[in-house]
């Protein structure tokens, strides 16, 4: 079973962020179908900036399926397992998927630092250090994203000084290191959790059965 911890300031980001997202994404698309054919006009930048959205929502909502057990597992020989055992892959589980989270950060800092004018780290597997030298990419631009008047702040900071006309890319990529530290961080949490006997899965496959059966009940209550 998971533990059902009261929401962190960590939860709270990560929900509201979701929810933000998916909210953002339904009304620009609506707004977007309008103007075409109410108006014969167009959003320019509403693909790309849904296609961004919706990127976040999936990459934030990996780590927020890790907190809820949501994501898809098979328990069917687990089940079959003592209480000692069953922990003992949970744990072997969860170190490698820790190890596996590791390593996406790794690679999304990597592809994400030098947008940002930051040094990508050395070494091929595991970071040895960073970059002495590497090649900015600050002045990287989406194709048709305008830049918000409450990021020009960031042509001093990232494009000495040189106006943007879009929004730079570090902004929609900054996800991929975003999204891959919550994982990391989900996992950890999830090990913690394991170790101290609070769980003995990092899966829940059977949740979504039980819910069913829940509004089932409910429902029948209703009836009667």
């Amino acid at each position: 079973m998971h533990p059902k911890p009261g929401a962190s300031f960590v939860d709270r980001i990560e929900e509201t962020l979701i929810a933000f997202l998916l909210g953002a994404m339904t009304l620009l698309t609506f707004a977007n179908v309008v103007a075409r054919y109410v108006f014969n006009s167009n959003i320019l930048w509403a693909l790309e900036l849904t296609v961004f959205m919706f990127a976040w929502l999936v990459l934030l909502g990996a780590s927020y399926a890790v907190k809820k057990g949501a994501h898809l597992g098979v328990d069917a020989v687990i089940d079959m397992l003592p209480k000692g055992p069953r922990r003992l892959l949970a744990l072997i589980a969860v170190l490698i998927c820790i190890f596996y989270s590791f390593l996406l950060l790794k690679g999304a800092w990597d592809y994400w630092a030098n947008f940002a004018n930051l040094p990508q780290t050395e070494g091929r597997w595991f970071p040895t250090g960073f970059q002495e030298k590497f090649r900015g990419k600050g002045w990287y631009e989406t194709n048709d994203i305008p830049l918000p008047a409450f990021l020009n702040w960031m042509q001093g900071a990232f494009n000495d000084g040189d106006s943007y006309e879009k929004l730079p890319r570090m902004v929609p990529y900054m996800v991929l290191p975003l999204s891959m530290a919550l994982l990391l961080f989900r996992f950890i949490q999830t090990g913690i959790a394991v170790w101290t006997g609070k769980m003995d899965r990092i899966i829940a496959s059977h949740e979504v059965e039980d819910e069913i059966a829940e509004i089932q009940e409910l429902r029948g209550e209703d009836e009667q």
